[in-house]
């Protein structure tokens, strides 16, 4: 089975929604970064940049961070793992950082990314944004700071979030239909 979760008018919602979270919290972003994780979290990463320049003109600095070398399934499959390119042209020290996913499961990827930031610099803080946030079956301690949407899944349940230009759709799929 397969359904749509959220569509693009309920997408635009949680942007707006977040984007006013986010400079209540971060000001006028001057610093703070946006880091979207690849590959999945980069659309939803942009999302939120043209959201906070459309309703505050402001143009935070925003990379994208690559975590394929930090993760704890690195070395036990033999399928072959190629990195996605480490856009991040700024400074971390120092910086609050906003880490950004498209969907939040068993936490595994943001822990990942938690190493990953640390090799570029000791940030003075770490926030994290979702989408989705899959409420079970968290493997690690991590929660979002800012969230899209919570939802309620059965751990065989697959969550999809699909960017076509700029348009989004949020699925549920039964293990049978993957």
């Amino acid at each position: 089975m397969k359904r749509i979760i959220l569509e693009q008018q309920q997408v635009d919602l949680i942007l707006t929604r977040i984007c006013h979270q986010l400079v209540e919290d971060h000001g006028d972003f001057s610093n703070t970064a946006i880091l979207a994780l690849q590959p999945k979290g980069t659309p939803f990463g942009k999302a939120l940049v043209h959201r906070l320049n459309q309703l505050f003109g402001i143009q935070p600095t925003y990379g994208e961070l690559d975590t394929t070398f930090h993760r704890d399934d690195f070395r036990r499959s033999d399928k072959l793992l190629i990195p996605n390119e480490v856009n991040i042209d700024f400074e971390i020290e120092n910086k609050r950082i906003i880490l950004v996913d498209d969907v939040l499961y068993t936490g595994r990827s943001i822990r990942a990314a938690l190493d990953a930031v640390n090799d570029y610099g000791r940030p003075a803080s770490i926030d994290l944004v979702t989408l989705i946030n899959r409420k079970y079956k968290r493997e690690v301690p991590i929660q979002p700071d800012y969230i899209g949407e919570d939802i309620d899944s059965r751990t065989d349940d697959y969550v999809k979030v699909e960017w076509n230009q700029n348009q989004c759709k949020v699925w549920i799929i039964t293990d049978n239909d993957k």
